[in-house]
């Protein structure tokens, strides 16, 4: 499993999504979760396909450092580090040019050898 979050990862930060898309199953479910609400969910490889497109715009660069790594039962929590650079103005005041750094986790299962689930979450 940890060779498959790997190899999302790398496409994530190389803003590769068909990279990622390559990582998983077609019945994926991607959840975003900030301080326990659910803020996003997609369920399906072309849901995951258009949010990962129209995030695109929104970094110049970004990054996820995994800082810790733990499997138990299916179940992969991974502990991530992001930074990132916005490349435009966002509504909610972030400016071009500035920088993000957040600490997170991601859970990860498999099945049949894809990604079937991901949840980044934060507090």
């Amino acid at each position: 499993m940890r060779a498959l979050i790997d190899r999302y990862i790398d496409a994530y930060n190389r803003l590769d999504v068909d990279g990622m898309l390559a990582t998983l199953h077609p019945q994926v479910t991607f959840e975003n979760v900030t301080a326990g609400v659910t803020t996003v969910r997609t369920q399906g490889i072309e849901e995951f396909r258009r949010l990962a497109q129209s995030t695109l715009p929104l970094f110049a660069r970004r990054r996820q450092t995994v800082t810790r790594y733990a499997e138990s039962n299916g179940v992969a929590q991974v502990g991530i580090a992001f930074e990132g650079v916005f490349a435009l103005d966002l509504p909610n005041g972030a400016r071009a040019g500035q920088a993000i750094a957040l600490d997170g986790r991601s859970e990860f299962r498999v099945h049949d050898g894809l990604l079937i689930h991901i949840a980044d979450i934060s507090d």
